[in-house]
């Protein structure tokens, strides 16, 4: 403080021409201008933190809130990704069950085909046997 007065005196000599005491009224103000000085540095610093710590707080909530609406964002894609994936699931069951029933319908249609056909077969060995029975017959007829 005293290299401060003594600073203050030198430059006022310099500039002004004048000398002054420390004694002085002019040293007066100074000195209450050097204390309102530090009185506005203190409260500005106090304001400074404050500010400091409202913006933190701020910033804080800022993170959790962008956190939140991030996780709200990945939770509703995985629902939607999930739903999309149960769907294709189940369109691809579906046209599997068609295709597997389509083949069964061949499948049955042909063996239906097989079976008349056997059927056929069948009747018209059974009609070659009683023509031979009937044959046989003429036969045993003929002899005696």
């Amino acid at each position: 403080m005293e290299d401060k007065i003594e600073e203050t005196i030198k430059v006022i000599a310099v500039r002004h021409g004048i000398a002054v005491s420390r004694d002085d009224p002019i040293m007066v103000l100074q000195t209450i201008n050097d204390r309102l000085m530090q009185d506005s540095q203190a409260a500005q610093q106090e304001m400074l933190e404050g500010f400091k710590s409202e913006l933190e707080a701020i910033a804080h909530r800022w993170g959790d809130d962008s956190k939140r609406k991030a996780e709200r964002t990945l939770n509703a894609a995985l629902a939607a990704s999930k739903e999309a994936i149960a769907q294709g699931m189940k369109e691809g069951a579906k046209a599997a069950a068609e295709s597997v029933q389509r083949e069964f319908d061949a499948s049955v249609t042909k063996l239906a085909d097989s079976i008349l056909d056997a059927r056929r077969v069948s009747m018209l060995n059974m009609v070659a046997a009683f023509l031979v029975v009937l044959a046989a017959a003429l036969v045993l007829w003929a002899s005696i």
